[in-house]
């Protein structure tokens, strides 16, 4: 695979043998950002458990102090009370089942976050095998199925994440912009990495954090030293 001329010159500031100090990794992550817009920088964590047993999944939701840098388009499943609520808590799109039809029949997918309060997941299950695949559908775990909408409304508009193992059974979440100053960026940093690690599972055996990897969009994987995340 052919790599772009900033992405070899990236690889000359660190040694990619080399695992990292979390402060000193940010730094080096920021300045691989080398792309004409604002990259995001995301965190690989890679776990010691096996994600195909139900009592080895690490799932959650977290509320970065600093956001993510991102806009984010929030959909609430919502009626009555409920949606008044949501609409002024900030929600960018709150219907009912007018809104599963335009994601079932038209492929509507302009929002990043979908919130639904329990009254509405008769609805919402219907659409359940189109929104799974794409990360969106509300989750009790995640905050995002709750009788409280404009709670959760607020939550995500300031910058909560969800973070769930993949199929490697690696996480991977952004924790905000290279234009982020490097405090901002640990503060998100070790949040995160407190969330995944109170998570452990009880079923989970031997080392809990294999590997955690920092990133710019355009750029190469920064390793950090996982015996230092939480100092």
């Amino acid at each position: 695979m052919k790599r772009s001329k900033n992405y070899r010159a990236s690889l000359e500031l660190f040694n990619k043998a080399a695992s990292y100090d979390p402060s000193e990794a940010i730094s080096l992550v920021k300045s691989t950002a080398k792309a004409k817009f604002d990259e995001t920088i995301e965190i690989h964590i890679k776990l010691g458990v096996d994600s195909r047993h139900a009592d080895q999944q690490v799932r959650g939701a977290v509320v970065l102090p600093h956001g993510t840098g991102k806009k984010v388009r929030v959909l609430v499943f919502a009626k009555g009370a409920n949606a008044d609520a949501a609409q002024k808590a900030g929600a960018d799109y709150v219907g009912a089942d007018e809104l599963a039809d335009k994601i079932k029949n038209e492929n509507w997918f302009e929002f990043d976050v979908a919130i639904a309060s329990p009254d509405m997941m008769g609805v919402v299950g219907k659409i359940g095998r189109i929104l799974g695949p794409k990360g969106l559908m509300p989750n009790p775990k995640a905050g995002t199925v709750t009788p409280d909408v404009a709670k959760a409304v607020t939550e995500a508009k300031a910058g909560k994440i969800e973070y769930r193992l993949d199929k490697t059974n690696i996480i991977h979440c952004p924790i905000g912009k290279a234009s982020f100053d490097q405090e901002k960026l640990m503060d998100n940093f070790k949040t995160l990495m407190g969330a995944v690690v109170k998570a452990k599972p009880a079923a989970a055996k031997g080392q809990y954090l294999r590997s955690v990897t920092l990133a710019s969009t355009m750029g190469p994987g920064i390793k950090v030293n996982t015996q230092k995340v939480l100092d």
